[in-house]
């Protein structure tokens, strides 16, 4: 039976997870953020320092995990190993038919509408691009994982070289610190600054979702052991990086006050340094940004798809590696007619809006898991080992249970509705697993 063919390196990692990452978020949110503290300047940058360092956390802690055990799946591994094959599932579940496809589906849609930006659409064609769109990103994935990787390699190589381009011109050309130190730090602190602080991680965590991405291809990674902690840590602190940068930038550009006011911060600030042509160039660097996001999140959220029918907890098919490609290009081709679907019907938005914070119950799951790796396996080799153990893990998982607990209190009925979506898994597991132990008991000889 085909297997996985081990293809990707080091800078294919490191682009994996910085390409994971950067989508539309940095393009858009920052105006949010810095209305929701107030328009605080200090306050909303170190809202993105201390998102970043809680995702290098993560990485750093997901970086000894993925070295030690460099399995397909990677979180849905090192869950189903260290908490059982039910919540194990239940996370793969949730990444299949919400978190992943649901994403793919926003990404879509979202590539049509900036399309249009640049030339019109009817609604019509603005559905066929966003179908389109996730097709063509399926048909490279199936061709084959270098295909794929070698692509997610150039775009994010444009569009970090565009967020570069854009942040120097901005920084060169822009007088929005002119009179802005008013707006530096606010003159006192207060229980509305600290929510809006709260509120502004949940946004900011949003735009730097997808570092962990690399892990689900640990199978395809030449060398798991040396290169995963490396383009983990690298490509988050690159990450952290970039994102400093463009927030003072839009700074720059056109001041604190302008950016409060803008959902489309990254477009205003060139329209207003430049002309209002130049908005259209933030437009196509943001369809390369998009496209390149969708098409690592099909290449890496296919192996836990496939990982879980390996294990017999999932569609049987989906375990299946073609002959000639070497992918497995059953799983990539259901999963993206599943954000095909999501994407015609318009009930991603409602679905992510209700599901996404639980994923952030699974990354501490799966962050716990080094924890219980360590007690039970203390001889096993780790060619890595995170850097302030225990205090790392701890931290990150703490502040995933805060951003959960925070959504749990703001919205609670939403939050149950979510955990309903979620927990619909529960039968299925049951079939499949009821299915799998009658699969093993079956005497094989003649």
């Amino acid at each position: 039976m085909p297997q996985l063919t081990r293809t990707l390196g080091f800078r294919d990692l490191t682009l994996i997870t910085i390409g994971s990452v950067i989508g539309s978020g940095i393009f858009l949110v920052p105006g949010p953020v810095i209305r929701q503290v107030g328009g605080a300047m200090g306050v909303a940058l170190l809202v993105w320092l201390v998102g970043g360092v809680l995702s290098l956390l993560g990485a750093l802690t997901y970086g000894e995990l993925s070295a030690m055990n460099p399995s397909a799946g990677g979180l849905y591994v090192y869950i189903r190993d260290c908490f059982g094959k039910f919540f194990a599932f239940m996370f793969g579940w949730t990444l299949f038919f919400v978190t992943s496809s649901g994403t793919n589906a926003t990404l879509a849609v979202a590539f049509s509408a900036y399309l249009g930006e640049i030339v019109p659409l009817t609604p019509v064609m603005a559905k066929l691009i966003a179908v389109a769109m996730l097709l063509v990103v399926m048909v490279v994935n199936v061709w084959g994982t270098r295909r794929s990787a070698d692509l997610t390699n150039w775009t994010t190589a444009v569009k970090v070289a565009a967020i570069l381009g854009m942040s120097i011109a901005l920084l060169w050309l822009g007088h929005g610190f002119a009179g802005s130190r008013v707006y530096l730090w606010p003159l006192h602190f207060s229980g509305a600054l600290a929510s809006g602080f709260g509120v502004a991680m949940v946004s900011v965590l949003w735009a730097y979702e997808g570092w962990q991405f690399g892990t689900y291809s640990a199978a395809e990674t030449l060398n798991p052991q040396r290169d995963f902690p490396r383009s983990l840590t690298i490509g988050t602190v690159a990450l952290i990086g970039l994102y400093m940068l463009a927030n003072v930038a839009y700074l720059a550009g056109i001041g604190p006050v302008a950016v409060a006011r803008s959902d489309s911060v990254a477009a205003a600030s060139m329209a207003a340094i430049f002309t209002p042509a130049a908005a259209k160039l933030v437009a196509l660097a943001i369809l390369i940004s998009i496209f390149s996001a969708t098409n690592v999140t099909v290449l890496t959220a296919t192996r836990v798809y496939y990982a879980m029918a390996s294990d017999g907890i999932f569609f049987k098919r989906l375990a299946e590696v073609h002959p000639r490609f070497g992918t497995p290009a059953f799983a990539i081709v259901t999963s993206s007619v599943w954000s095909i679907v999501l994407a015609l019907s318009g009930t991603f938005e409602q679905l992510l809006t209700y599901v996404i914070f639980i994923a952030w119950i699974f990354y501490a799951l799966a962050a716990a898991s080094i924890f219980v790796y360590r007690r039970r396996q203390p001889n096993a080799s780790r060619p890595y080992r995170v850097p302030g153990y225990p205090w790392t893990p701890l931290l990150f998982i703490l502040a995933a249970a805060a951003l959960v607990g925070n959504t749990i209190f703001a919205e609670p009925l939403n939050a149950l509705v979510g955990l309903g979506i979620v927990l619909l898994g529960a039968p299925a597991y049951l079939i499949w697993q009821s299915r799998s132990k009658k699969t093993k008991t079956v005497d094989p000889s003649p």
